[in-house]
């Protein structure tokens, strides 16, 4: 199998006739060239690690793919505490990023599922319920990937209160 990029239809409907020699198969265009807004690959998994941390994300991982892979260039692993969970994860980072006109090759399934993907091409997110991240253990099949440190997580402007003595010494 080959993936090839054309412009329009004719072309492709050209390439298929000339290679085939068949003038009736169907044939299905779909446009490759998104507009999608110019993001480095690091910075938009560092984005979709905040998004999932701002969702209550844990243990947010992501591995620098560069040297190691071919296919992207990195990985961003978390966890959900539930099923729901990772499914409202999918959908935050998919909505979020969509707002910067950064849509997913493809969109996950609508059911809860233990392991969703979502590809952005250059980055590739694995969200897993936790024991499904425990038993597929991709930061040990990919150990040789450096890690990217994420960025802290960000703080809203409340304060906690301050605790206050019950005994006052004398």
């Amino acid at each position: 199998m080959c993936f090839l990029r054309y412009d329009n239809v004719q072309d492709i409907e050209q390439e298929i006739i000339s290679r085939f020699h068949n003038p009736h198969i169907n044939v299905r265009y779909i446009n490759q060239e998104r507009k999608v807004s110019k993001i480095d690959s690091k910075k938009l998994a560092l984005r979709i690690v905040q998004i999932a941390k701002d969702k209550k994300a844990e243990e947010p991982l992501i591995l620098d793919m560069r040297k190691v892979s071919n296919f992207c260039d990195y990985f961003v692993i978390l966890s959900g505490m539930s099923l729901r969970h990772t499914k409202a994860l999918s959908e935050a980072i998919a909505e979020d990023l969509d707002k910067e006109n950064i849509k997913p090759l493809a969109r996950p399934a609508r059911d809860e599922s233990p392991w969703v993907l979502l590809d952005f091409s250059s980055v590739v997110v694995h969200i897993f319920y936790k024991s499904t991240r425990q038993f597929y253990a991709l930061e040990r099949l990919w150990q040789d990937a450096p890690r990217v440190k994420p960025a802290p997580a960000r703080r809203s402007g409340v304060k906690a209160p301050k605790k206050k003595n019950a005994r006052k010494k004398r």
